[in-house]
């Protein structure tokens, strides 16, 4: 059979694409990263399949459990939240299932950072306020290169989604605003986007960590800060009358 690597979304169960959907019915072993995936997508599996929570796992352990349904013919899915190309630790499974002659195929899911802006109903990249957004995340356990630490990036003053930092908030908001951001720029905490317990605040750099702090937000949050929050925009030049593109002219 086939394994597969599958992003499952933000939370939402309604959220992961049909194709990852249709592999989930399909599995015979799943192995599903429990400290994020909402367990509700699981129901969907069929009578009998095998159920992993990698969460408890380690990558031999996981990389054993593939390689032994992988030899018994069975189809595979490795259910990663959100898309599991960002802060998925992917990498090193595929590199190891490589080395095994394991063949794996990747499909794609929607990354927690756009549940947010879905839920902050923003659009991260503004005409006249910033066409950029960083992904990134704060210094932890896992190092940051020195050339892409919270300092370094903000001097861009772009749009920015901060993953997994939540809970160092502090230390996020000196290294934004010692790197260029001005110290009322706008934030948005979101803290599970897409679940039913979603919770939103918003604030600035100058107080936002007084306020997760009130509600003892310390995890599973985005980070998202930059103008595009609370700011004029200028208006698309793709509906003007006066931009003309190859599906029309200017109107006069």
């Amino acid at each position: 059979m086939s394994v597969y690597i599958v992003g499952a979304g933000p939370g939402d169960p309604e959220l992961i694409t049909v194709k990852g959907q249709n592999l989930l019915r399909q599995a015979d072993v799943i192995i599903y990263a429990g400290s994020l995936v909402n367990p509700a997508l699981l129901e969907v599996a069929k009578t009998g399949s095998a159920i992993y929570n990698s969460a408890t796992m380690t990558l031999d352990e996981v990389i054993a459990v593939i390689e032994q349904a992988d030899k018994e013919g069975k189809l595979v899915v490795r259910l990663h939240t959100g898309d599991p190309a960002i802060y998925g630790a992917i990498q090193e499974q595929l590199d190891c299932l490589k080395t095994k002659n394991i063949a794996v195929t990747i499909v794609p899911g929607v990354s927690s950072f756009l549940a947010t802006a879905a839920a902050l109903k923003q659009e991260y990249t503004l005409p006249g306020v910033s066409q950029t957004v960083i992904i990134t995340r704060l210094e932890g356990r896992t190092p940051v290169p020195d050339k892409e630490k919270l300092a370094a990036l903000a001097a861009h003053e772009a749009t920015m989604c901060i993953f997994l930092s939540v809970h160092l908030l502090e230390n996020v908001v000196a290294e934004l605003i010692a790197g260029g951001y001005a110290p009322d720029t706008p934030v948005a905490i979101v803290q599970k986007a897409s679940w039913p317990e979603q919770k939103i605040l918003r604030g600035r750099l100058t107080t936002i960590a007084q306020i997760v702090a009130a509600e003892k937000i310390d995890r599973t949050a985005m980070i998202v800060v930059g103008k595009v929050l609370d700011s004029d925009y200028d208006l698309s030049c793709l509906y003007s009358p006066n931009f003309a593109h190859m599906y029309r002219d200017v109107k006069k």
